[in-house]
């Protein structure tokens, strides 16, 4: 054995185990989801907004509550009433007419009190803002399903980002073991004299082409992994590398228009959208109630006393009332206003309206084009898994060529890279599956979690490897270097 060969197996020795020794965790998609649901920043916000939102069903109900107000005022005050011509009859004293009565206070302590309750009866402008805010409480339900489904895919999809990396990150140290020992090989056989110079300085280019592909694939593979990570507060979770199932083990199971139909009757956009239409029929509404009569139910009640020094001396007047009744409000003219905002009202419902229909025609084109991209995906894995089989096949058959002298060195390393992309298109073909099939559903509003079990238990865990989960700053040991030497030819 060559020194050079011992070199490449001691970093290996020494790198492997050092890895080995770090403690390898795997999170499935379940776990990884849950953890997101409590630490997503853009959830929490939706979730703070739906909390806000649902309090809008207490207000539509305190709108057509009795409203009480209790006034109370202290502070320093003057009067002066005259009256003249006024007629005075009092017991004893007859009757007189032409009387001039007058009292005042020029600065005196006064205080006032009074007490309104008023319960509205009718009242159109009051009945819509009541429709608006139990609207708005619906949309923030709504709003919130939507946010949920939102982090439903982009916790599959980091998840999935994660395992697409990691899978990449294997295949390529994988294949940069093998280049390595290529390499070393062509060394030897150079050394004794069985192959051309050339060999070695293509094997070598070989090997630092793919130890940039390693060190990119790791870049790759830390963020995908701090992606995951900021959304769920796992610590750095090194996601369990998965395989779907076969592809009609996550068919739609209902053709494209039913598929339409379910979203367009029940997606959160849409839904949204056609609330957004009852919301502006009821700000119409509200806006043409302004010419509308409003009938109240009031009660009253008043106190006023005012005393001090005045012009004829010390004086003391009260005041008390109390009123309960119907109280009845006829708009007559407000210059136009009223009138002016009922047109930008319908102009309003126009444009509701419109944004409805372009929210249905928006979800029947992505329920489309996740119907049919399932659909394609099927038949672009199945291609995959036949050319996986093919270029494994053909990495052999160059093997022994080699072995044999029909192939060459190059021959050899561009099997390799071809089998590396092969296994990779399909890992990323097979994730994209799931990930449309999770967009479907979500498009319909039936991503839940029972539905990411299924996805879940659906996966097939494929083993960490000890490299797999190292640290970012663990650079493998994939050959030592090489002393210089003169090249012989």
């Amino acid at each position: 054995m060559s020194m050079r060969r011992a070199w490449v197996r001691h970093g290996l020795g020494i790198g492997l185990l050092g890895l080995a020794a770090l403690p390898v965790t795997a999170q499935d998609l379940l776990t990884v989801w849950r953890a997101a649901e409590q630490h997503d920043r853009t959830l929490a916000v939706a979730r703070a907004e739906h909390a806000a939102a649902q309090t809008k069903r207490e207000q539509a109900q305190a709108l057509w509550r009795p409203n009480v107000m209790l006034g109370l005022g202290a502070g320093l005050g003057a009067s002066d009433v005259r009256m003249k011509n006024a007629q005075f009859s009092a017991p004893g004293m007859g009757t007189s007419e032409g009387v001039d009565f007058r009292t005042s206070v020029h600065a005196g302590f006064a205080t006032r009190a009074s007490l309104m309750a008023q319960q509205p009866l009718v009242n159109p402008g009051r009945d819509a803002a009541r429709a608006q805010l139990e609207l708005g409480a619906d949309m923030g339900d709504m709003a919130w399903r939507a946010a949920r489904n939102e982090l439903l895919l982009r916790t599959a999809e980091r998840y999935f980002a994660l395992a697409v990396a990691q899978e990449q990150l294997r295949v390529s140290e994988r294949q940069a073991e093998s280049v390595a020992r290529a390499a070393t090989e062509a060394h030897d056989r150079f050394q004794l004299g069985d192959v051309p110079v050339t060999d070695t300085h293509e094997a070598d280019a070989a090997l630092a082409g793919v130890r940039a592909q390693v060190e990119a694939a790791r870049l790759q593979r830390d963020l995908a992994r701090q992606s995951l990570a900021d959304s769920t507060g796992l610590p750095q979770p090194v996601a369990q590398l998965v395989k779907p199932l076969p592809a009609q083990a996550q068919a739609p199971g209902e053709s494209l228009q039913a598929w339409i139909d379910a979203a367009q009757a029940a997606n959160p956009q849409v839904q949204l959208a056609a609330h957004g239409v009852r919301m502006a029929e009821q700000e119409l509404r509200r806006r043409r109630a302004g010419h509308s009569m409003s009938v109240d139910l009031v009660a009253q009640a008043g106190f006023e006393r005012l005393g001090g020094r005045g012009e004829f001396g010390t004086s003391s007047n009260r005041n008390a009332n109390a009123m309960v009744g119907v109280q009845v409000n006829i708009p007559l003219y407000d210059g136009g206003m009223s009138g002016a905002q009922a047109g930008e009202g319908a102009r309003l419902l126009d444009k509701a309206q419109a944004q409805f229909e372009q929210a249905r025609e928006q979800v029947a084109g992505q329920v489309r084009a996740a119907w049919l991209g399932w659909q394609a995906g099927q038949a672009r894995v199945g291609a995959l898994e036949d050319g996986l089989k093919a270029s494994a096949a053909r990495l052999d058959a160059t093997r022994t060529g080699r072995e044999v002298g029909d192939r060459t060195l190059m021959d050899v390393l561009n099997a390799e890279n071809d089998h590396a992309r092969a296994t990779l298109a399909l890992a990323e073909a097979r994730t994209g599956q799931m990930q449309q099939r999770l967009r479907l559903a979500a498009l319909a509003d039936r991503l839940d979690e029972p539905l990411m079990g299924q996805v879940n238990a659906a996966l097939a865990p494929m083993p960490v490897s000890a490299v797999e989960a190292a640290p970012a700053t663990a650079a493998p040991a994939l050959a030592a270097p090489r002393a210089p030497r003169k090249d012989r030819r």
